[in-house]
């Protein structure tokens, strides 16, 4: 794949009086790159790049993101038109197949989803033996892990049916979630339904109980379609590098899936949805006087700054935000909600931040978390499992990267470089000599 994108332009690079020609290749959509492949190997050096910011470490067809121009796209489809067009399960398989269903194909994916949704019973005695409060990430992470035990035949071919493998996954990670919650709220555990579909089916999961009958909400499950559709995949962020890196050593879907919840769980990745409707509950707990905060982030002397503004990538405007602004407003409309004081204090922020030319001038736009958490919390899915619900929407991506990855004519194990910066090698002085 990579040596398709060779342009027959050169960089040129100079080092101790000789010169080297490095290839320039081009992706589709006009990103260029130096091919430093043959670096070492040539010159002896190697690149330094912290995090990575200028490395690619691969080519791949699935996700395109302009950071300066906000274009976020899943195989050549724009997420504005798969957030108002598709259902979550559809851009699933776009994302992991490379085209759209056709009614048909949906009907086989829909059916294969319902067909994989409840968890072996020997599963679920797992929940068990969790110390109670532990982290709901942490639990994903572990029963994603040990689910190759329990379908060791996927293991073994593991390329070989990706239909039968992502839909296992999907549908599984879903239902292990509303367990998981269940099981931190004491509550007995609701079976999937087969006449639900995806999103609906979740909620009941969640929300169902014996004294209080769930009601599916359509404005609701509209908004969680959404919500993770636009979570599904964002090109090579760090959960989905974690998953090709682990991956490259021919690991197993079931753990690679696993090492990228586990990235996913840090709190300047996957967490940020939480945070913000902590930062909201802590200026709420402190007299809900949000101007106060608005100038200590304005304050280039004070640490503090506005969780959900601003995109680490995106330098314009981020497109999800957008789409999820919209969704958020349906919903509490739709649930009639006009009284929380968290999101009085939300819409006052955003607010003052849409108009402070201070803000404006530095692009710190409200960002997909920050529209995220309100709706979770609207909805009642409680903080510790906004980052679950993220894991559920970049499943999809995680898959078709790690597929990717694995039919890749280019694969190589990962193994970055690193420059020494240790003692040099010195004499061994033995313990009788140390003191």
């Amino acid at each position: 794949m990579l040596n398709d994108l060779v342009t027959g332009k050169k960089a040129e690079l100079t080092l101790d009086g000789k010169t080297y020609s490095l290839p320039i290749m081009e992706g589709s959509e006009g990103e260029r790159a130096i091919d430093i492949r043959t670096l070492r190997s040539e010159t002896g050096y190697v690149t330094i790049d912290s995090g990575y910011m200028n490395t690619g470490s691969c080519a791949s067809n699935i996700t395109f993101l302009d950071g300066e121009k906000g274009i976020l796209n899943y195989r050549g489809y724009a997420i504005e038109d798969l957030a108002e067009k598709c259902s979550f399960v559809e851009v699933a398989f776009l994302l992991v197949h490379g085209s759209l269903p056709t009614g048909l194909e949906l009907k086989k994916f829909s059916d294969l989803l319902g067909g994989f949704a409840l968890i072996h019973e020997d599963l679920i005695h797992f929940f068990d033996h969790f110390p109670p409060y532990s982290p709901p990430m942490s639990i994903l992470s572990s029963m994603v892990n040990t689910l190759c035990n329990f379908y060791p035949e996927m293991t073994d071919n593991p390329g070989e049916d990706i239909d039968m493998m992502s839909a296992r996954l999907i549908s599984k990670v879903r239902t292990i979630a509303a367990f998981s919650y269940k099981k931190s709220m004491g509550q007995p555990l609701v079976y999937p339904r087969h006449d639900y579909p995806y999103c609906a089916n979740f909620l009941n999961m969640m929300f169902d109980s014996p004294v209080n009958p769930y009601v599916v909400n359509d404005e609701v499950v509209a908004a969680l379609n959404k919500l993770l559709i636009l979570h599904a995949d964002h090109e090579q962020n760090c959960s989905t590098s974690t998953v090709r890196l682990v991956g490259s050593a021919r690991v197993n879907l079931y753990a690679s899936i696993s090492a990228g919840i586990s990235a996913l769980w840090g709190p300047l990745h996957g967490g940020a949805n939480q945070a913000v409707i902590e930062m909201l509950e802590e200026i709420y707990e402190n007299g809900g006087d949000y101007k106060q905060y608005i100038d200590k982030a304005k304050d280039r002397n004070d640490p503090f700054r506005l969780v959900g503004f601003g995109h680490r990538v995106y330098k314009s405007h981020d497109p999800r935000a957008l789409i999820i602004k919209k969704a958020c407003e349906s919903v509490l409309r739709s649930l009639g909600i006009s009284a929380d004081p968290l999101l009085d204090i939300a819409r006052e922020i955003e607010e003052v931040v849409l108009q402070d030319p201070y803000f404006v001038e530095r692009n710190l736009y409200p960002n997909v978390d920050f529209y995220s958490g309100i709706i979770y919390r609207a909805i009642g899915i409680p903080s510790n499992m906004f980052t679950v619900m993220f894991a559920m929407g970049r499943l999809p991506g995680w898959i078709a990267h790690w597929k990717e990855m694995w039919d890749d004519p280019n694969w190589r194990i990962g193994r970055p470089r690193q420059i020494y910066t240790g003692p040099q090698r010195r004499p061994f002085v033995s313990l009788s000599e140390r003191d």
